[in-house]
C-alpha cells in the first residue's frame, strides 16, 4: 500500500469549515494512520494555522452567553449544544496537536489522531440528541475559550499538554456527573447514556495528556508538580473549582499528591506546604 504524507492531510482537516467534512476527515485520518497509510516527513511546522470553522455558531465572550433553565426545551437543547461545541473544538485541538508538534514521537501522533476520531464520534452522538429536540449545532451562540488556550500554547507541547488535557479537559471529568444529574432530573436518559460514553473516553484523553506531560518533563529534566504550578500561574489558567471527580481523575493518571493539591492548584501563587 502506498503511504500518503500526513501533514498536508492534517492541514486540510484543520482548515475544513464544513462540520460533517471535518468530522469525516478526522475519522479517516485515524484509520489511515493505524493502517500505515500515512507517512511523516521531517519538515518543521511552518506557521500558526487559521483553523476552519463553520459560519455558525456565533462566537461571543463567555459572560454574554444567556443562562437558561434546563426545564425548558430551549434550555435543555442549549446545554447539549454547549457540550457539542466543546467536542467540536476538541476535534480541532487534537488534530492541531498531531499537526503542530513535529518533534514528538510517532506514538504522540497516533494518540492525538485517535482522540480526534473519538471526539468526532462524541460530536455526532450529541448532534443526534440535539436533533431529537428539534435543534442543530449552530442554533445557539458559543464561546472560544478552549481554542484560545490552544493558540496560547502553540509554541510548545509542554504547556499544551499541561493546560489543555490536564486542566480544561480534566475539568470536564468533574463537571460531567453534575450535568448528568441535571439531565436525569428532566428524564433525558438517552443523553445521560451518551455522557457515560463520553466520560469513559475523556478519562482516556486526559490520561494521554498526563502521559505526555510527564514524558516531556522527564525529557527536559523538570519536576512535574512545580512545573505544573508554574504553568498554571504563567498562563493564568482556569482555576480548579470543587467538587472534583476523584475516581475519574485517578483513572486518568493523576497522582495522589496532585489530587491532594487540587485546592492548592487553584491558588498557584501561594506557597504549598507539600512543595
Amino acid at each position: 500500500m502506498t503511504s500518503q504524507p500526513l501533514y498536508p492531510a492534517l492541514e486540510r482537516a484543520l482548515r475544513e469549515c464544513v462540520v460533517d467534512s471535518k468530522l469525516g476527515q478526522a475519522l479517516a485520518l485515524d484509520r489511515q494512520w493505524r493502517s500505515g497509510g500515512l507517512e511523516r516527513h521531517g519538515e518543521p511546522c511552518p506557521h500558526l494555522l487559521d483553523v476552519g470553522r463553520p459560519t455558525r455558531p456565533a462566537l461571543v465572550p463567555p459572560h454574554t452567553l444567556p443562562r437558561r433553565k434546563i426545564g425548558s426545551r430551549e434550555g435543555h437543547a442549549a446545554l447539549l449544544h454547549a457540550i457539542a461545541h466543546i467536542e467540536f473544538n476538541a476535534v480541532n485541538l487534537s488534530l492541531d496537536a498531531a499537526w503542530r508538534f513535529r518533534d514528538m514521537p510517532d506514538d504522540f501522533v497516533g494518540d492525538w489522531l485517535r482522540i480526534a476520531a473519538e471526539e468526532a464520534e462524541h460530536f455526532g452522538l450529541l448532534a443526534g440528541r440535539l436533533a431529537a429536540l428539534g435543534y442543530a449545532y449552530g442554533d445557539f451562540a458559543a464561546h472560544d475559550g478552549l481554542w484560545s488556550m490552544a493558540v496560547r500554547t502553540a509554541h510548545d507541547p509542554l504547556p499544551r499538554m499541561a493546560l489543555v488535557p490536564r486542566v480544561l479537559e480534566a475539568r470536564g471529568l468533574d463537571a460531567t456527573p453534575q450535568i448528568q444529574r441535571r439531565l436525569a432530573s428532566i428524564g433525558d436518559a438517552e443523553s445521560v447514556a451518551v455522557l457515560d460514553r463520553i466520560l469513559a473516553d475523556e478519562i482516556g484523553h486526559v490520561r494521554v495528556g498526563n502521559h505526555w506531560f510527564s514524558w516531556l518533563c522527564a525529557a527536559r529534566g523538570l519536576d512535574p508538580l512545580p512545573t505544573f504550578r508554574h504553568l498554571l500561574a504563567e498562563y493564568e489558567a482556569e482555576r480548579f473549582a470543587a467538587p472534583a471527580n476523584l475516581g475519574a481523575r485517578r483513572a486518568a493518571g493523576f497522582s495522589e499528591a496532585e489530587l491532594a493539591l487540587l485546592e492548592d492548584f487553584a491558588n498557584p501563587d501561594r506557597e504549598s506546604p507539600h512543595a
